[in-house]
């Protein structure tokens, strides 16, 4: 076993010394680095996200690292199809050949084409959408990506009331606290809204699209409303609960039809008393076959006030999360999300420093390892 070790070893070496300082890897050492990352990551698929395109430097990181996975949008504008449709063949091919070219595979799309307010509040108008948004699942799937992730969240999406709370050594997290939105004005344009007709407006959604995801072979992975409260300014928010899951699991059973596992949106259900139990989440939800993507991410509070913190500082036991994906035989894309702004890097976009991200895969990884380590 130690000469095979030695020899692989060697390999490596030779492999690396072929590639000069600052050289591109070609697409078949790239391909041949994903295949043994893929054994190295317990099979799990690691990504970075990109949501403002292609970062030169997180991308150059990211090779080097061998975190070869993308994760992102799909805009017409990255690809110099500035007027086109965002949920148009060409676009999509576009955008999945510039991360091609980039050494990266285009594996998850977060933030679908197509998914609005209409269909989300059931408007007038909701059936355009929705034949929109079936199309671009039947042209990703014609390109073979096959995850998308997207939210119930319609009209007020991800929310904060702090995106530059001071955390461990003075790095900055963002942070969540009722009270800080409890004067804010009610929105009442879109009339009497209630759970009931999010929950009916899910269901019709989920009648007309699940059956065209299967036939393009595409999973849709639902993330959690973030913050999981029953409602934000007269807006109702139903995906809020472990139970929420498990009733949007019952409406349309398929394979198709499945979650996105945001730790710390999980981890943020409840209260203080009544918090979520995350690697037995983990265990029912993975014996369902129904966790497609991952975002590996901690908090410390519950759903009233929370902060994000350090994923080796907040409130799970993120070693039993990681032990539980390896024991369900999770093999789908994961990410880290919402890390720590830290010191020299900027806080443009909270929740994606790069530096930050850095410590992630490194933390990450190292669950990865101990876990198999131990399982074996």
């Amino acid at each position: 076993m130690k000469g095979k070790r030695r020899d692989f070893i060697k390999q490596g070496v030779a492999t690396a010394a072929g590639l000069s300082i600052g050289q591109l890897p070609s697409m078949d050492h790239v391909r041949r680095s994903r295949e043994l990352d893929y054994v190295k990551d317990g099979g799990m698929q690691l990504c970075l996200a990109y949501f403002w395109g292609i970062e030169p430097l997180k991308v150059e990181l990211a090779r080097q690292m061998g975190v070869l996975g993308a994760v992102g949008g799909i805009s017409p504008g990255m690809v110099g199809m500035q007027g086109k449709n965002n949920y148009e063949l060409e676009v999509i091919k576009a955008v999945k050949e510039a991360w091609e070219k980039e050494g990266l595979q285009l594996r998850v799309i977060e933030g679908p084409p197509s998914l609005y307010t209409k269909t989300k509040l059931g408007l007038e108008g909701r059936d355009e959408e929705i034949d929109n948004f079936i199309t671009f699942l039947k042209n990703i799937g014609s390109l073979g990506i096959d995850t998308v992730c997207h939210n119930w969240m319609p009209v007020i999406s991800w929310t904060r009331t702090n995106m530059e709370k001071s955390s461990r050594g003075g790095a900055l997290v963002s942070a969540f606290n009722v009270k800080d939105i409890e004067n804010e004005p009610v929105i009442t344009e879109y009339g009497d809204l209630t759970h009931e007709k999010m929950w009916d407006n899910m269901e019709y959604f989920l009648k007309a699209v699940i059956p065209e995801a299967e036939k393009a072979g595409v999973k849709l992975a639902l993330h959690p409303d973030d913050p999981p409260i029953d409602g934000i300014r007269g807006i109702p928010r139903i995906m809020t609960s472990v139970d929420a899951f498990k009733k949007m699991l019952d409406l349309y059973p398929s394979p198709s039809n499945g979650i996105t596992f945001c730790q710390g949106s999980f981890a943020s259900m409840g209260d203080e008393n009544n918090g979520v139990d995350i690697p037995a989440a983990i265990e029912y939800f993975g014996k369902r076959g129904a966790i497609h993507f991952v975002h590996f991410r901690d908090v410390r509070g519950s759903k009233n006030s929370f902060e994000e913190t350090f994923h080796d500082d907040g409130k799970t036991d993120m070693y039993r999360a990681m032990e539980a994906y390896y024991k369900i035989g999770y093999k789908g894309p994961m990410r880290p999300d919402h890390v720590p702004t830290m010191a020299g890097d900027s806080n443009n976009h909270p929740g994606y420093s790069t530096i930050g991200t850095l410590f992630a895969i490194g933390y990450i990884r190292g669950l990865i390892e101990g876990v198999h380590k131990a399982s074996t």
